[in-house]
């Protein structure tokens, strides 16, 4: 079967019918990624009995598939009684599996701030609620800027996964349209190049943002 482009063409309106929905769930996801991610490195910072069981949850998100969880929330827990929307299943599930992952990032970027920062700030009677976040997070995210932006891209590209949920996003539109045309190479190929052209805007604001940060002017100087 022939590549039509005319057809290609006509079917781009009704593919981007669910590019709100993927952006959307990737915002959401990596915002809940990013918090969750946190909260999983500050536990495993805390009473020595907790840590343990925050390191056991952090290496169990990181060894299953996140397909696997993604079903598991939208196929498994309604046999007990649990029957989640799938727009939900999708951004937990997603946030949830990459939290992993950035507890990872946070780890790194708070291992980088001095540890005598956090100690002068003990010293001076500021409490630890407060050294977090007047002391550390701002150091911190200045370290972490350019992975947190490798994931947040890494979500958008994952995005496709909920497509076996029945989630409205890109690359469900263009199974609908495959499903309805029996044509596969056009919604394939317009799917793919949207991706292309999303991630490569969602690149240039991750490069703006490290220059706003001045990792940018560091790295020359280093390079200099």
């Amino acid at each position: 079967m022939d590549f039509d482009f005319g057809f290609a063409a006509n079917i781009i309106p009704r593919i981007l019918e669910g590019i709100w929905n993927t952006l959307l769930v990737a915002i959401l996801s990596f915002a809940g990624a990013a918090t969750l991610g946190f909260i999983w490195e500050l536990l495993r910072r805390s009473h020595w009995i907790v840590r343990p069981i925050a390191q056991f949850v952090i290496d169990a998100i990181r060894s299953t598939p996140v397909l696997v969880q993604i079903y598991f929330l939208f196929f498994v827990l309604p046999y007990y009684g649990i029957v989640l929307p799938a727009m939900f299943v999708g951004v937990f599930g997603l946030s949830f599996y990459f939290s992993g992952y950035l507890s990872e990032v946070f780890k790194a970027g708070i291992d980088a701030v001095p540890v005598g920062q956090a100690e002068a700030a003990e010293s001076l009677g500021i409490g630890w609620g407060d050294t977090v976040r007047f002391v550390i997070a701002p150091q911190m995210l200045r370290n972490i800027a350019a992975p947190m932006g490798a994931y947040s891209i890494a979500i958008l590209k994952s995005t496709p996964l909920l497509a076996v949920i029945a989630v409205p996003e890109m690359l469900g539109s263009a199974l609908d349209v495959a499903s309805e045309t029996y044509r596969y190479a056009e919604p394939m190929m317009v799917v793919g190049i949207l991706f292309i052209i999303l991630s490569l805007m969602a690149v240039a604001l991750v490069s703006r943002l490290e220059r706003r940060l001045g990792l940018g002017h560091a790295s020359k100087l280093k390079s200099a």
